[in-house]
């Protein structure tokens, strides 16, 4: 009997393969595959059949499941696929994941590119998973993403944050305000740049967008409550310095965001200095590859 999984989150996050995710899978399988495989096609006789076992390597958080199994599809649609465990379960190192059958060919072609987006995703879900749970939960902060993503692969990275019990911040330049230093010695400082965005007319007639600004020390802080912005951002505070700026500010009644130099190692400290949202670039610029194994075999 297989093992039962714990589930990362019961709330699990869907993930829609949209027709332009599904042109993105076909150029990377396209990529891979070029005019042929030389390799499969010289080895592996049309009509030979296989089955492979997908083990984990490794303790981690399964993600990218809908996705090997597009690539599967697309290399050949006869290739059948049986989940022994879904997005958001953990899993332990030994743990069968998934059960494959069909043309050896189909499975080889696919193989590469299918477990390159189940390691991938499910590293970051991992890495995502040991942030949550080290700064403490459900009771901690938000632990979010940041824009620091692979070129169009963004919804995938962004969908494998929620499925290991992170939150998306914004998805791109267009979805919320968010001012950052440069921004504000451009329009010749913070407040003048709060002042800017919040003007009328300001956002041509679009939907009303949040306004995040950073605030790089108590003064600029106060700004932000002056000018009333939805989200402030502390940007490479130390856990100390965060947690007298935010006692400080806090009765304005605007949440605060950390970023910058959060670890493993001091993300509980943050969660403790009172921050309601503490943003990671490296959940998805630096999340080690999860490590799982396809072992195909002929059958008959």
């Amino acid at each position: 009997m297989a093992p039962k999984h714990e589930t990362v989150n019961r709330a699990q996050p869907q993930l829609q393969l949209t027709p332009e995710l599904t042109r993105l899978l076909r150029a990377a399988l396209k990529e891979d595959l070029g005019p042929g495989d030389v390799t499969t096609e010289r080895t592996v006789a049309p009509r030979v059949r296989g089955r492979g076992e997908l083990i984990a390597k490794q303790a981690g958080v399964l993600c990218g499941a809908p996705v090997a199994a597009a690539v599967w599809r697309l290399a050949d649609r006869g290739v059948k696929i049986q989940w022994h465990c879904r997005d958001g379960e953990r899993v332990r190192a030994g743990d069968r994941v998934a059960t494959l059958e069909g043309r050896m060919r189909g499975l080889l072609v696919g193989e590469r590119l299918a477990l390159n987006f189940l390691q991938r995703l499910s590293g970051i879900a991992t890495l995502t998973c040991r942030f949550h749970d080290a700064a403490g939960g459900a009771n901690g902060p938000l632990i979010c993403d940041t824009r620091k993503t692979t070129p169009l692969w963004r919804a995938l990275e962004r969908y494998a944050v929620r499925v290991g019990g992170g939150m998306n911040h914004r998805f791109g330049l267009f979805d919320m305000v968010l001012i950052k230093e440069n921004h504000a010695r451009a329009a010749g400082g913070l407040r003048e740049a709060i002042r800017a965005v919040k003007a009328p007319g300001a956002q041509d007639g679009r939907k009303r967008l949040k306004v995040m600004a950073e605030a790089r020390d108590a003064e600029e802080v106060a700004i932000c409550c002056a000018e009333g912005v939805d989200l402030i951002l502390l940007d490479n505070f130390t856990p100390a310095r965060a947690r007298a700026v935010i006692a400080r500010f806090r009765s304005c009644g605007i949440p605060f965001e950390i970023s910058g130099g959060v670890t493993l190692k001091n993300v509980a400290a943050y969660a403790r200095a009172g921050a309601d949202r503490i943003s990671i670039g490296a959940l998805t610029h630096s999340a080690p590859a999860l490590d799982l194994s396809l072992q195909l075999y002929p059958v008959e």
